[in-house]
């Protein structure tokens, strides 16, 4: 492409939200499929599959989610993604699953404490949007950075897809929640989620923080100990240990007796004083 079309097409493009009820002709939706799948992809491996659904089971399927979403229920997705890669993009990201500590042995609480997660956050985006008030927080942006990768990344998607599809949902919306003014929650406005999600840190997350910043500080090349019941071994991480003092810092300076009765109610307060 020359370089007046492009600087044509940035300036000229556009977003569009609001749509015709004119049905869009076949041909022209099967040329702009066309088109999309020349999008580059990682190891060019293409993963992704078109559906195209329009009149009636288009209507059913827009009514039903849209009254599921109303009732507080769980939106299923009508259309399961369950394919796989293989040859050498596979290849690539299993030689690749121990630099982030994906092993085997560490694989069962890996899994485990994702599908909590997901289940824990399901129960409050069908309901509300942000976690402390009506306007989003480092929390919620800090659970986007983390679940975002894991929306996009192969197996993981396919787990938050079929099993928490509002979440997934909550991801993407997140995306354009910078800037939202609204109010914060007090500790009795504090919704349950919250509570629950602190009890997931002190079960899974602080347990492994607390072993972490221990071997950072004795030098040790490994790092060993036993989370929900489960095994878990890795290299001790130095940045993780940072954040693990950040944490006991900033706790030390707060002065509430709400924040260390939550805290300590959680089981958070053991690994941060």
């Amino acid at each position: 492409m020359e370089a007046s079309a492009l600087d044509t097409l940035m300036k000229e493009r556009s977003s569009i939200r609001g749509y015709k009820k004119k049905p869009v002709a076949k041909e022209l939706i099967a040329e702009i499929i066309a088109v999309a799948k020349g999008a580059p992809s990682s190891m060019n491996t293409q993963p992704w599959f078109f559906h195209v659904v329009t009149g009636e089971p288009l209507e059913r399927i827009r009514e039903g989610n849209t009254a599921k979403m109303l009732s507080g229920a769980s939106v299923d997705r009508e259309i399961k993604m369950n394919h796989g890669y293989e040859g050498a993009y596979r290849k690539r990201q299993v030689s690749r699953m121990p630099l982030v500590c994906c092993t085997e042995q560490n694989a069962p609480l890996i899994e485990e404490s994702y599908v909590e997660l997901l289940d824990i956050l399901d129960s409050f985006v069908t309901r509300d949007e942000y976690l402390f008030g009506t306007r989003p927080s480092l929390a919620d942006f800090g659970l986007y950075g983390q679940l975002r990768t894991l929306s996009s990344d192969h197996t993981p998607m396919l787990i938050m897809r079929n099993r928490a599809p509002s979440v997934y949902d909550w991801i993407h919306r997140l995306d354009d929640s910078s800037g939202i003014e609204g109010d914060w929650h007090g500790f009795k406005q504090m919704r349950p989620e919250v509570f629950q999600l602190l009890e997931y840190a002190a079960k899974y997350y602080l347990p492994f923080m607390q072993a972490n910043h221990g071997a950072c500080l004795n030098g040790d090349e490994t790092l060993e100990l036993e989370i929900a019941g489960k095994p878990y071994s890795q290299a001790p991480f130095k940045y993780q240990a940072k954040c693990y003092d950040r944490l006991k810092k900033l706790l030390a300076v707060r002065t509430e007796p709400q924040l260390r009765q939550l805290l300590d109610d959680a089981g958070c307060l053991a690994f941060l004083e």
